[in-house]
């Protein structure tokens, strides 16, 4: 007899649950069956055909007859459990053409319509709190296979500020919902979901925001403005940290100067809303970036250099955006500036300087 390894357990008072993440189900454990699970787990020899507990835990594939391989995994146990879990999307049948696949959909929909979502941004501002950005700029470079080619990720940055106007530009159309585009809704989009950005979404939620981290910006006091796309504008949020950029971004200081970021974040519970299995978590990090190419490319267009980051402490970003304890989390950062063109900071290219022989 063996334990099926696709499980982990869950302390629920009085109980525990024992979820298998592999195949979506769970089940809830009483004193009996969790002291007897200990034991089989920490013998499993100990099996009796005879005992009502030891079969329904092999009926429930807690516990198996033959040993199941498990695939060489590099990482540790959680981004296992994260894998796997969210490998296929639970389905109780599968479409088989495309008439059925439409009614299934449509069903599901509706469903989801006759319940209210998730504001797609946050409500605690009033309208007079907005601070209004300018029309796009011109931009430097039309060609998208230019921007494409020219894109760089540096790490040695001027620290000369960026005018509001170019802000305005990278905002709109990274994460605003353009305008330009109203007159071509389809009809068939549902009330509420209409809103388009420049980068697809998943289900057409928007479900991610972007929170602006402001060092120097002509016309913009430095600080933590939150971006609101369907009114194009900013409201305030905090002051910046006292301590240097690079202590918030996982001690990468060479960004300490860096004139603009973006913290780009997801409102889980857009996602939840609309979509009720753990495989829709992986959309928000799809989301995220396609929103952090496109701010690349767009910065590169108006004549910048950008960096990235997805190291930073999670609950010090919470704290500065003001999500801390929400459904919205945030996930990536993507910054922009003038540059000298430097992959490295001076600091870096002077230790492999030396190194060398």
């Amino acid at each position: 007899m063996h334990i099926n390894p696709y499980l982990f357990i869950l302390p629920c008072t009085p109980g525990q649950i024992v979820w298998n993440y592999k195949d979506h189900t769970q089940h809830e454990l009483d004193l009996n069956y969790s002291t007897r699970l200990a034991q089989l787990i920490n013998n499993p020899n100990l099996f009796d055909i005879n005992n009502i507990i030891d079969t329904e835990l092999l009926d429930a594939q807690i516990l198996t007859t033959s040993k199941i391989d498990c695939p060489a995994w590099g990482w540790d146990e959680l981004s296992k459990i994260y894998h796997i879990g969210t490998q296929n999307i639970p389905c109780e049948h599968t479409p088989q053409n495309i008439q059925e696949w439409s009614r299934q959909y449509l069903e599901h929909c509706t469903e989801v319509l006759a319940t209210s979502p998730a504001a797609p941004v946050r409500a605690d501002h009033s309208p007079r709190d907005l601070i209004a950005l300018p029309a796009l700029a011109a931009l430097n470079n039309d060609s998208f296979r230019n921007a494409l080619m020219q894109r760089k990720t540096c790490r040695s940055f001027t620290g000369a500020a960026i005018s509001l106007q170019d802000v305005g530009t990278l905002l709109y159309l990274t994460l605003g919902y353009l305008r330009e585009r109203d007159s071509a809704c389809d009809p068939s989009i549902a009330e509420g979901l209409s809103a388009r950005r420049s980068s697809p979404s998943g289900g057409g939620l928007n479900a991610c925001n972007g929170f602006l981290l402001v060092q120097h910006v002509d016309g913009l006091a430095p600080g933590v403005y939150a971006y609101h796309p369907a009114e194009h504008a900013l409201s305030f949020v905090d002051q910046l940290p006292s301590e240097p950029l690079g202590n918030l971004l996982a001690g990468q200081h060479f960004i300490n100067n860096l004139p603009l970021g973006l913290f780009i974040t997801a409102r889980l519970d857009r996602l939840w809303w609309k979509y009720q299995h753990s495989r829709a978590y992986r959309m928000a990090f799809v989301e995220a970036g396609h929103l952090s190419q496109t701010f690349q490319l767009v910065a590169t267009a108006l004549g910048m250099n950008t960096w990235l980051t997805g190291a930073f402490a999670d609950d010090q970003v919470e704290a500065l955006l003001k999500t801390s304890g929400s459904a919205e989390q945030p996930l990536f950062f993507v910054g922009c500036g003038a540059s000298d063109g430097q992959a490295m900071c001076q600091e870096m290219r002077d230790l492999l300087q030396v190194a060398q022989p």
